[in-house]
């Protein structure tokens, strides 16, 4: 038999029959190529909705994309100024009662964001503001009085902030000229305090404060407006409905804006001294009459604001913390309305570590000191020797202030919030 051949095996490839044969592929047509698609096609309801989702910080970077958008922001724009966080001076922490407490703070202010999406914000574009004290903090401005002592009869020098565009000015006190006869008060005058009033432009160093001091019995106020630096000063008439029979030491010198006015609390008494800055007229506000505790003494309140706009008051009443509300009803005291009882302070002092068990110790060793300017429902508790607290009124949620270097927070704690609204989504005229 012969043998198959040994060499590599190929394989013939033949052509199917052509009874299989298949057919070619029909040709493509080209097909048009898509449109480039762009956003501007959206409906203006559906970039509006998309932007009232952001958070700030992206709505204010949407705003500058184009005319269309920045109209559609500015609807988007919450009404009230939005926080951002806090300035405050650092201080050593107290030691625990009943040592005596740290003296003022002698550092420097600080600020301490918000959250993460915050701006940092600091002063160290102004130099001198080591020697300032922080009084007041309103529509992205910082009013600054000197920390050396004055002599009650001088009105100071006031340092004004904007840490957002890193302006700042140093402001002279008022001419002694500016007040009719001068002389004649200046023997009985006694300086108290100073306010921000009102911002003319957001984006520079236009604006009013106001400064008061009693004269005679009676508050008398002088304005200052500021022009890039040009300061012009007027001098009012002596609030002659308002008489100050009591040591004016009493007063607090720093004030609270709330509700549309400027409030100066009083040490130990039952009303604080209210001034409208539009009349620029002064007034007092009684406090509740169940505040009272004996013929000498009223327990400790704060003035300040709801989350929603209204007037309030906390105090720490009957070992607990209260909420008033300023309102008329039948169980109106004052014009003031109880809206609830929050807390015992006990239980309170059950949340700080370290809060000695003796009853006695306990009631001296917290109370409340303010209202978070910023709308956000806190109220800042101070303990001796045991730190700064935040307490939710909403939540119940009680959280410790951060330190700083060892340092605590030191009353007051101002908030911040940027010029409101920004210069590029101002109304247009």
């Amino acid at each position: 038999m012969a043998r198959k051949s040994e060499g590599k095996k190929t394989r013939t490839k033949r052509d199917p029959p052509s009874s299989t044969t298949v057919p070619p592929l029909p040709p493509v047509e080209p097909q048009a190529t898509a449109p480039d698609v762009s956003i501007e096609v959206l409906a203006e309801f559906d970039i509006f909705s998309i932007l009232r989702r952001l958070c700030l910080a992206d709505l204010l970077r949407a705003a500058l994309a184009c005319h269309r958008w920045r109209r559609l922001a500015a609807s988007c724009l919450p009404r009230a100024p939005p926080l951002i966080g806090h300035f405050f001076h650092p201080t050593e922490v107290n030691p625990p009662f009943p040592l005596e407490e740290t003296k003022d703070p002698d550092t420097p202010a600080v600020f301490a964001p918000l959250d993460a999406s915050s701006p940092r914000l600091s002063l160290d574009f102004a130099p001198e503001a080591f020697r300032f004290y922080l009084y007041d903090s309103h529509q992205g401005l910082l009013l600054c009085e000197p920390s050396d002592p004055l002599p009650k009869k001088v009105i100071p020098r006031f340092l004004v902030l904007d840490p957002a565009t890193r302006r700042r000015t140093l402001l002279p006190p008022p001419r002694r000229d500016t007040v009719p006869d001068d002389r004649r008060w200046r023997s009985s005058r006694y300086y108290i305090g100073s306010a921000l009033l009102s911002r003319a432009h957001q984006s520079k160093l236009c604006f009013e404060f106001v400064c008061f001091a009693i004269d005679g019995d009676h508050p008398r106020a002088w304005v200052a407006s500021v022009d890039n630096g040009d300061c012009s000063w007027r001098a009012l008439p002596r609030d002659e409905d308002v008489v100050v029979d009591f040591d004016p030491w009493l007063f607090e010198g720093r004030c609270v804006h709330a509700a549309g006015k400027i409030y100066w609390p009083i040490c130990n008494s039952e009303r604080v001294l209210v001034l409208d800055p539009v009349t620029l007229r002064f007034s007092y506000l009684p406090a509740p009459r169940a505040l009272r505790i004996d013929a000498l003494a009223v327990c400790k309140y704060r003035v300040g604001e709801t989350p929603d706009g209204r007037l309030c008051l906390v105090t720490d009443g009957q070992q607990q913390l209260h909420l008033w509300v300023r309102g008329e009803g039948m169980s109106s005291d004052n014009g003031w309305l109880l809206e609830r009882r929050i807390v015992d302070l006990s239980a309170l002092c059950d949340m700080i570590p370290g809060m000695p068990s003796n009853r006695m110790l306990r009631t001296h060793c917290i109370w409340p000191t303010d209202m978070d300017a910023g709308r956000t429902g806190k109220v800042f508790i101070k303990t001796w020797g045991f730190g700064r607290y935040t307490y939710d009124l909403h939540t119940g949620k009680m959280e410790r202030l951060p330190t700083r270097s060892g340092k605590d927070y030191a009353h007051p704690v101002f908030a911040y919030s940027l010029a409101w609204p920004p210069t590029f989504l101002a109304p247009e005229d």
